[in-house]
């Protein structure tokens, strides 16, 4: 048998919607991820979690720990920015206002879809009565 699963990083993105309970599961997956990893990590996966932490602590951490990958990654996450200060709640709603840019995002991505398939099924309906 042959199964094809999603990687942690594509899994992170397929996760970026606008329902509310994919978030905190965001966090728990880089979470788990980082204390799975954090003892012996590899370059790649620090660059992962400072694109896809949620979570302030650790982005203070890695900001501290790993100044060359935390210069490379800020082009692509500039709220690394308040973690480099080391303020939590500066973090966190850096966190917050990402988040509901992706979820915009997400919404202008799926809008036209929506609306394309609610165009399909009205003519469905009205081919099927007609």
């Amino acid at each position: 048998m042959t199964y094809e699963l999603l990687g942690i990083e594509d899994l992170v993105k397929a996760k970026k919607t606008q329902r509310d309970k994919d978030w905190p599961m965001i966090r728990r997956l880089v979470d788990a991820h980082y204390e799975e990893f954090r003892d012996s990590p590899n370059e790649e996966q620090i660059r992962f979690w400072l694109r896809e932490s949620r979570t302030p602590d650790i982005l203070i951490r890695l900001v501290s720990e790993y100044p060359d990958l935390f210069r490379e990654v800020l082009g692509r996450r500039s709220l690394l920015e308040e973690a480099l200060s080391g303020s939590r709640s500066a973090v966190q709603q850096e966190l917050i206002k990402e988040e509901l840019l992706e979820r915009k995002a997400d919404e202008a991505y799926w809008h036209p879809l929506k609306r394309e398939l609610e165009q399909l099924r009205f003519k469905r309906r009205r081919n099927d009565n007609g």
